[in-house]
């Protein structure tokens, strides 16, 4: 894709993303979007065919932007259980931070739950990824034990995915005490389990 292409489509994207933000997907017509971007109709039909796909894709920009975001933490010099805790609370105050930048958009994007993951498919994949490589250098340092590294990426993914919910709404803990208390609780539930040894 030619970078004048590419740039076109990424400054729809974003003015899309402003425009669903300010008055929420419903009330944006792909009018409102052709004219907040200066360009017209035509222009924004070659590009995208619907507002359903112009929504899809601001909701996949945001999701590529945490996903390199959590390559960033993933890439630290850092101990693996150190690295998996910034990445666990890295990955929940970005998600956090999506949702706040996103307005009216935070409704939609939790009501309309089947097509956003519809998107989020691939972005979950590639995060599965991210998690099964830092459990496994925690294995290789001898910092982890467990008996399959993939199930236990998949688990401690899908327990992010149901976090993102009570963290965004403040349910985790909103002033400091609470949540070093809760990251405390964290760090021991995923590092020591809840049976006794």
């Amino acid at each position: 894709m030619p970078t004048t292409v590419s740039k076109t489509r990424d400054m729809l994207v974003d003015v899309a993303r402003q425009l669903f933000a300010r008055s929420g997907v419903d009330n944006t017509t792909m009018n409102d979007i052709a004219q907040a971007s200066r360009k017209g109709r035509r222009t924004l039909y070659t590009y995208f065919k619907s507002k359903n796909e112009i929504y899809l894709a601001v909701v996949e920009s945001e999701l590529d932007r945490l996903h390199k975001m959590l390559l960033d933490v993933a890439a630290k010099e850092l101990p693996a259980d150190e690295k998996l805790m910034s990445f666990i609370y890295a990955r929940l105050d970005a998600v956090k931070a999506i949702v706040f930048r996103n307005g009216t958009l935070r409704a939609t994007f939790f009501r309309d739950i089947w097509r956003v993951e519809k998107v989020r498919k691939s972005f979950d994949l590639r995060e599965i990824e991210i998690i099964k490589n830092i459990l496994g250098d925690g294995v290789k340092e001898g910092l982890f034990s467990m008996p399959d590294v993939e199930i236990t990426a998949l688990v401690l993914h899908h327990a992010l995915k149901g976090l993102e919910v009570p963290y965004i709404r403040g349910l985790m803990g909103d002033n400091i005490t609470q949540r070093i208390k809760r990251r405390d609780n964290v760090m021991n539930l995923i590092f020591n389990g809840i049976k006794i040894k």
